[in-house]
C-alpha cells in the first residue's frame, strides 16, 4: 500500500482557504487546517546558534 502524500498549501486570504476547503470536501479528501504561523522561537534560536558555530568552526566532527 502506498503511503499517503502530505500537501502543504499557503493560502493568502480567507477566501482562498474557503475555496480550498470546498474543493477538498467535494473530492472527499481528508484535510486539516493549522493556525500555526511560525516555528517555535526557541527551536529557531537553536538552529541559528548551530549555524553560527559551524560558520565559526566551533564544532566537533564525529
Amino acid at each position: 500500500m502506498k503511503t499517503p502524500q502530505v500537501v502543504i498549501v499557503h493560502s493568502s486570504s480567507q477566501s482562498q482557504s474557503d475555496a480550498l476547503k470546498a474543493f477538498l470536501k467535494a473530492l472527499k479528501i481528508k484535510f486539516e487546517f493549522s493556525d500555526e504561523e511560525t516555528y517555535n522561537p526557541e527551536f529557531v534560536e537553536k538552529i541559528l546558534e548551530s549555524k553560527r558555530q559551524i560558520k565559526e568552526r566551533k564544532f566537533t566532527e564525529v
